[in-house]
């Protein structure tokens, strides 16, 4: 009885538990079934771009990037940007499920990206030397200001210098002017031999005074003249040098505000874009 009573127990729950495997079992094909029906439904509302939709999008940032133009100098600066957007379309490109790229587009592609990347590492240097170049030309635009401010403060000295002495000397003439014609006009009495020489004497004194003043005062001004003219010539030679200077530096950056790596990259942009149209 104990084992019979056991065995129909058993049989109950074996047949218990293949009632609930078979409702498990329906459940998840239900589950399967939604999933495949809700997986058709997305296949249908979004379906992949084609190979030639990926092919025309490429092609179409690559020509963008080749009609690139930079700012302002230097341009050498927008360089690895430029190339980081290149690279970054290639391997969007490349990584694309739905492309398949062949050996030989990717030994064109690789050289191309190493001609172009070549080609500006050039340029950037060539900027390097026109940066270089440009602030020479800057310094000796300064260096001129300077020059001519040396040289009117140089000016104004010694014509103030020189002016003094040239003043001083020209009061000292007119007052022995004044004094000589005071002992001309003296009336001496003909009788007094004495006063007639201490008279004769005081006028030789005062003319010789007078004379020496006046070549001191020539002196003054042909120095003052000499000197100005010295200052004169040596101011424009250090102008003239510091312009010739200037002028052989600007032909060296003659062309450097236009960008010189248009053509390069619009060539690679160009390789690249035959390279992609070729695997379509």
């Amino acid at each position: 009885m104990s084992y019979g009573s056991q065995g129909s127990s058993s049989g109950s729950r074996r047949g218990s538990g293949r009632g609930r495997g078979k409702v498990h079992s329906t459940r998840g094909k239900r589950k399967r079934r939604k999933h495949r029906s809700g997986g058709k439904y997305l296949l249908e509302t979004s379906e992949a771009p084609s190979f030639k939709e990926i092919v025309e999008k490429t092609v179409s940032r690559l020509s963008n990037l080749a009609g690139q133009t930079f700012a302002c100098s230097p341009f050498s600066q927008y360089y690895d940007d430029w190339l980081l957007s290149l690279k970054s379309v290639l391997s969007e490109f490349e990584s694309n499920p739905v492309v398949n790229v062949d050996e030989e587009f990717v030994k064109k592609r690789s050289q191309v990206i190493a001609d172009v990347e070549l080609k500006l590492s050039e340029i950037r240097s060539e900027e390097a030397v026109f940066e270089e170049t440009t602030r020479k030309i800057a310094k000796h635009k300064m260096l001129l200001v300077q020059t001519d401010t040396e040289y009117s403060y140089a000016t104004q000295n010694l014509a103030t210098e020189r002016r003094r002495e040239i003043k001083r000397l020209t009061q000292s003439i007119n007052d022995l002017e004044t004094e000589l014609e005071e002992i001309n006009q003296t009336k001496l009495s003909i009788f007094s031999p004495l006063a007639r020489r201490a008279h004769a004497h005081k006028k030789s004194e005062i003319s010789r005074k007078l004379e020496a003043a006046k070549r001191a005062l020539d002196s003054e001004v042909k120095t003052l003249e000499a000197e100005q003219k010295k200052l004169l010539s040596e101011y424009q030679k250090k102008k003239q040098d510091i312009i010739e200077q200037m002028q052989i530096l600007e032909k060296k950056v003659g062309g450097s505000e236009t960008d010189r790596s248009v053509e390069d990259r619009q060539t690679a942009c160009e390789a690249l874009v035959n390279a992609v149209n070729e695997l379509l």
